[in-house]
């Protein structure tokens, strides 16, 4: 399998769409209008040039995996070109994979409705002990990455780590490496570390993260492993944009700004530059 690149990340709203809306754009993001899926599920998307964050809620339909996930960041996205081939290599890997599931959503430009269409290869969740880890193949990128949508007020730019909290840090290393290959994956005294295109995955344990976070970490909400904060890049700090001040409880730290998970739907946002 090629080298990962992150594609995007979930962030499970459940019911609260509206809310989380608002949230996200107190702090100062553009957010896509709302996209219903065939699977019955709505978004919202904070684009970036490389990458995005995905606000993800029940909508109208059934999708009964979203429901067994707490609110938070649940969902770890990996890019692939062909899903199939994504799922056919995990499984030679020694790998649960689900079906490949295929989906669109309409979006609108111009007046004119197009369908914007995915494929997934997915991980059981049951072998990896961390929320849906699993590979996006956008058939229509045209339609998702816009550049309408990747100016942002609090000057956003691109997600440059994620922070997960592990129980056991080496049984997602061991996941990470039949992905990826052994090499992809660094083990240090600090934990484990891959890189996923410009994006850092730093997997520590529970007191590590705890230690780092404070008061800003999520609740884990029954969760053994769990993702626990994003960092994004922003184009500057100084002084630091509006949004990322006007929001309770965010605070400013050296050399970057923290929204703690209270207030940002259970996931710590870090912005630096």
């Amino acid at each position: 399998m090629s080298a990962p690149v992150l594609d995007h990340v979930v962030v499970d709203v459940h019911d609260d769409m509206d809310d989380a809306v608002r949230i996200y754009g107190r702090l100062g993001f553009t957010l896509t209008p709302r996209g219903h899926h065939t699977l019955g599920s709505i978004n919202h998307l904070a684009m970036f040039e490389q990458n995005y964050l995905e606000l993800l809620g029940f909508g109208d339909g059934a999708r009964a995996e979203l429901a067994a996930f707490p609110r938070g960041l649940n969902g770890l996205v990996f890019k692939t070109d062909d899903a199939d081939a994504t799922a056919r290599d995990a499984a030679a890997a020694g790998l649960t994979v689900l079906p490949v599931a295929a989906f669109s959503r309409p979006v609108t430009l111009g007046g004119e409705s197009r369908d914007a269409r995915f494929r997934t290869a997915r991980l059981d969740p049951a072998g990896t002990g961390l929320g849906r880890i699993y590979f996006c193949e956008h058939a229509t990128p045209e339609l998702v990455w816009r550049d309408e949508w990747l100016g942002h007020p609090n000057g956003a730019q691109t997600i440059v780590r994620l922070l997960i909290a592990a129980q056991r840090p080496d049984r997602l290393r061991d996941v990470f490496a039949r992905l990826f290959g052994a090499d992809a994956v660094r083990t240090g005294a600090d934990g484990v570390t891959m890189q996923a295109g410009n994006v850092q995955i730093a997997v520590r344990t529970h007191a590590a993260v705890e230690a780092e976070l404070g008061d800003a970490a999520p609740d884990a909400a029954g969760r053994t492993d769990y993702m626990a904060a994003l960092t994004v890049r922003v184009a500057a700090l100084d002084p630091a944009p509006r949004a990322l001040t006007s929001v309770p409880g965010v605070s400013r730290e050296a050399g970057c700004v923290v929204a703690p998970a209270r207030a940002c739907g259970n996931v710590a946002l870090i912005f630096t530059t």
